[in-house]
């Protein structure tokens, strides 16, 4: 016979992997390429970027390389792609370094469940959206630097 003790330890435990299981369910990574040749490397800025503005690959470009002539500057330079950005409503944060090699693509989705981010991660950009992330691959592993977040 199960004491009642027992039965409500079982319960508790069994509540708790369940919230586990949807904490983990909640956030994941999404392959999403929206370029029209498929092409997996090189274009991270735009596919990140089109995702967070609800744009098609073509528009992102386009409208990154308008900016980028303006500015004399590469489409893939961070101050092009931030000032793009900064027209579209977004605002740029630090993550805290207070684990700087631990604090993960995962943990921001986790700690960020709802919103439209777009994440630096040192070479790479990926998008996240209501703590999904967006990439050509699971980067949800690597280290974010900063990231832009939709204001408006």
């Amino acid at each position: 016979m199960i004491s009642t003790r027992c039965l409500r330890q079982k319960n508790v435990l069994r509540s708790l992997l369940f919230l586990i299981y949807c904490e983990v369910m909640l956030m994941a990574f999404r392959f999403f390429n929206p370029n029209p040749d498929r092409n997996l490397v090189g274009d991270c800025v735009i596919r990140a970027v089109s995702k967070v503005t609800d744009q098609d690959w073509d528009t992102t470009f386009c409208d990154i390389t308008v900016c980028a002539f303006a500015m004399k500057d590469m489409p893939s330079s961070n101050a092009v792609w931030s000032n793009y950005l900064h027209s579209k409503g977004f605002n740029r944060y630090i993550i805290p370094n207070t684990c700087p090699d631990c604090y993960t693509v995962k943990d921001f989705c986790t700690d960020n469940p709802i919103g439209e981010y777009l994440l630096a991660l040192g070479t790479h950009v990926i998008a996240v959206q209501d703590g999904d992330y967006f990439d050509t691959w699971d980067s949800g592993n690597e280290v974010p630097i900063y990231y832009w977040k939709k204001e408006r």
